[in-house]
């Protein structure tokens, strides 16, 4: 019997973050999430919807609704319907917190014909990750700075997670507002090194929401300059789908 999850959209688009922005992905949205940020910029996607919404075709934005939960071998299918002329980049599965359904990520990824598989995760779960990791191609890790995200970091958490994630191409994103300082920057450059140095880095500056304001330019160059004295790839990314009026 095919592994479930709660779904709450599958859709062709733009990545708007990190270093793989601009490349076109199939997005899996998948529901619930471990964690409230106050930046969240998708928090529908907290709660599970009784209907998922499946793109008809690549980029046209029309859906058709699904009921939930979704079944692995159905999202399969619709990912194949979707990248039938194979031009996207990678599957993203993102959320909410995609590792809150392990099972589902492993058999999606087995049924998804070789494409690769991108995990947008906050970087909360190393467990699940050591479940899924070796059917993950890329990870997009988060450090979710107190600042921006209105909660303490667990260093030693990050750190377990990372040491998993960095056995694929991995990458650590952190959200940075205008009340992110320099040493609760460190703080967080120090798990990555501990990872390895030539780990990138995205600072993104927070998208204003919730009264969370981005820093000045002046501000986000002070901080990519700390950051650079320790880690050799260290890169200052908005979000690009905002620009462009994606979700």
């Amino acid at each position: 019997m095919s592994s479930k999850a709660q779904i709450v959209e599958i859709f062709s688009g733009v990545q708007g973050e990190g270093i793989h922005v601009g490349v076109r992905q199939i997005f899996v949205r998948l529901a619930g999430c471990n964690l409230a940020c106050t930046y969240c910029d998708t928090p529908d996607s907290r709660q599970p919807p009784l209907w998922s919404k499946v793109e008809k075709q690549a980029g046209v934005r029309e859906f058709i609704a699904t009921p939930n939960p979704l079944g692995a071998d159905s999202a399969a299918a619709f990912i194949e319907r979707l990248d039938e002329q194979r031009f996207h980049h990678s599957i993203s599965l993102t959320g909410g917190e995609p590792l809150l359904w392990p099972q589902f990520i492993v058999e999606c990824a087995k049924l998804c014909g070789g494409r690769r598989i991108y995990l947008e995760t906050n970087g909360t779960l190393p467990g699940q990750l050591r479940d899924v990791i070796e059917h993950v191609d890329i990870v997009a890790m988060d450090i979710k700075l107190e600042s921006a995200a209105g909660r303490p970091v667990e260093p030693a958490t990050a750190s377990r997670f990372l040491q998993i994630a960095s056995e694929r191409e991995a990458f650590v994103k952190a959200v940075v507002s205008a009340r992110t300082s320099i040493d609760e920057l460190l703080a967080a450059v120090e798990i990555v090194v501990r990872a390895g140095r030539s780990i990138p880095l995205v600072i993104q500056p927070v998208t204003q929401v919730n009264g969370v304001e981005p820093p000045d330019e002046a501000g986000l160059l002070e901080l990519q300059r700390s950051a650079l004295a320790h880690l050799e790839d260290v890169r200052v990314i908005p979000q690009v789908h905002k620009l462009m009026g994606q979700k």
